[in-house]
């Protein structure tokens, strides 16, 4: 009996010892975990957004060599108390407003700073169609009616297969995919999962096989579209999204501060949610898609391809352009990117006005908050004085 008492408890002590290293191994990854489910807690989300680098992979991108694009100042714009009420009840941490290309208002709550670099979330798929767009002028693509296998031959065999570039820009890829963040095994959160745990997001969308639509029969906001259309162009030019980006967006807009991407374990930019950038920044891209595409004199991303983009073109008639979001009876080219937990930059060129927002809203899925966050928006744009 002692013998084998002690036979035991060697293989126990082995076992723990293979434990332990393993733990020491994933580490790393098991940080990431633990990351993300508490990454919207109450007390950490304000932090967090603000900090993703501490939280995740990464892959910093470079601003460029040249000068700070000013942003001049305009009149200050008096924020109403309805307003107030509303940026503290929808946990607004930063807001900056221009109008005609002046900035008229910037403030920042909650704790946080000008500096902050923060959560796009569903934001940066706006910044990857204007990327898009200026591939396909450069001769990237051959028709935006390619199958995208033919430029991301991974998705062969998959739910992707059949379906077109137009049919991921417009949502309308037909892949049966659950995005509600609140379901703790919806595919978004699986997703959120791999990406914490180091996986792979291409081979993510390749292991999607299930269908509930034809390509292109209807619009289904499915956020891993973006992913895949981030593939597209990586096959397309041969070049990961951050090197185009830099030298065709971020180099001719000078923006403050040089920009990161949230990765997964290869290395790959998590396109279609992981930009992190400070809110004037965010201020400055919709000044230029406002201005059809030009900055401080240079055609930056093709004016067509803004219009196109920034129109509807859902086939079914659905009020969403190519990766931007199209506001009910919305005005001549009222227009928004658009991302979970209170991430907007809205557009409204009749008025001259962009409003960029950064929030950490845990009430952002409530019934009429959305329509609410538009309409403030719309009287926010809509109260500012002339410069």
């Amino acid at each position: 009996m002692p013998r084998l008492l002690r036979r035991l408890l060697q293989v126990l002590a082995v076992l723990a010892l293979i434990l332990a290293a393993a733990a020491l191994w994933k580490r790393e990854e098991i940080g990431r975990l633990l990351a993300v489910n508490s990454l919207f807690e109450a007390d950490t989300i304000v932090q967090n957004f603000s900090h993703m680098d501490q939280l995740f992979l990464t892959r910093p991108l470079s601003r460029g060599e040249g000068p700070v694009s000013p942003l001049p100042k305009g009149p200050e714009a008096i924020l109403a108390p309805e307003v107030q009420a509303w940026i503290k009840d929808r946990s607004v941490t930063a807001m900056v407003v221009l109008k005609t290309g002046q900035m008229v208002h910037e403030s920042y709550y909650l704790g946080t700073k000008p500096e902050d670099l923060r959560i796009s979330w569903s934001v940066a798929k706006s910044f990857l169609s204007a990327l898009f767009g200026v591939i396909e002028a450069e001769g990237a693509i051959g028709s935006l009616d390619d199958q995208v296998v033919q430029y991301a031959p991974l998705l062969k065999g998959s739910a992707y297969d059949g379906a077109t570039i137009r049919d991921v820009l417009t949502m309308s890829s037909g892949v049966a995919f659950n995005e509600d963040y609140l379901d703790f095994n919806s595919d978004i959160n699986k997703m959120g999962r791999v990406l914490a745990l180091g996986g792979s997001m291409d081979g993510f969308a390749a292991g999607l096989k299930t269908r509930d639509a034809e390509p292109g029969a209807r619009f289904h906001y499915v956020s891993i579209d973006t992913h895949v259309l981030g593939m597209v162009i990586r096959g397309a030019t041969g070049k990961d999204i951050p090197e185009l980006l830099e030298t065709r967006i971020l180099a001719p807009m000078g923006f403050e501060t040089a920009p990161y991407y949230l990765t997964d374990g290869e290395g790959v930019s998590f396109v279609l949610g992981g930009m992190n950038m400070q809110t004037r920044d965010y201020a400055r891209f919709g000044q230029m898609v406002l201005q059809g595409g030009e900055w401080q004199g240079v055609q930056v991303v093709p004016e067509a391809w803004v219009l196109a983009m920034t129109s509807p073109q859902a086939m079914d008639g659905s009020d969403y352009g190519f990766q931007w979001w199209i506001p009910d009876n919305a005005t001549l080219g009222e227009v928004m990117a658009q991302g979970i937990y209170g991430q907007y930059i809205y557009i409204n060129p009749g008025l001259g006005v962009v409003i960029a927002v950064n929030s950490a809203d845990r009430g952002f899925e409530e019934p009429g908050v959305d329509d609410g966050n538009i309409a403030m928006l719309r009287a926010i744009a809509a109260g500012l004085p002339t410069p």
